[in-house]
């Protein structure tokens, strides 16, 4: 079975969007495009969750060098409180390419659904970014830039741990956050954090 870029004009300049981050309690959901060079290749591309962390950063830099473009886009607690997770991740998936250095013809977005304001024409691929190098190669470039926002984000939180879970909802996470409850970074519409924030209130009114 072919990948859908092989059935788009060749001479097109095709973007991959993916995110990283939907699923956590904290930091932000990061979305990425990219568009790759077909004269640069770049060996090993894959969905970035097939790879380890020592191939995610060695492949990291060699997409920013030898993409003709890409764009990484943060959208942070606030926003996704606000929009609500996938509304946050629709809206950073047409900023990165919004951000791109060079208008693409065309979008591959990994998943099953596109953005109504998709600022080119596109398709959702689900698998993509596992079929499609453009998309995962987005995937990698969003998960390390996560990945190393968590990190530094252990710093100024490390009460919680987000160096070794990225802020997803593991037991130890989960402990912490009933034990001292929410930093600045966690998302207050995601259920564990408004029901440890909602219990502060019951408590505070007895």
């Amino acid at each position: 079975m072919p990948c859908v870029s092989d059935t788009l004009d060749p001479d097109w300049r095709v973007a991959g969007v993916d995110e990283a981050g939907r699923g956590p309690l904290a930091g932000p959901v990061v979305v990425a495009a990219v568009i790759l060079d077909p004269a640069r290749p770049i060996a090993g591309l894959d969905d970035s969750k097939k790879l380890t962390e020592r191939v995610r950063n060695t492949l990291f830099p060699q997409i920013q060098e030898r993409a003709l473009a890409w764009s990484i886009v943060e959208m942070h607690r606030d926003e996704i409180d606000h929009l609500n997770i996938f509304q946050a991740t629709m809206t950073g998936m047409c900023r990165a390419l919004e951000g791109l250095a060079l208008t693409p013809d065309y979008a591959l977005v990994d998943g099953n659904r596109l953005p109504k304001a998709l600022p080119c024409p596109g398709q959702a691929v689900i698998g993509g970014d596992g079929s499609e190098a453009c998309i995962g190669a987005a995937s990698i470039l969003a998960k390390v830039h996560r990945d190393r926002y968590m990190v530094d984000l252990h710093q100024r939180f490390p009460d919680y741990g987000f160096a070794r879970h990225k802020g997803y909802p593991v037991p130890e996470h989960l402990d912490v956050l009933r034990r001292i409850g929410p930093c600045d970074e966690h998302r207050r519409s995601f259920a564990p954090v408004r029901e440890r924030l909602q219990a502060d209130l019951i408590g505070s009114a007895l």
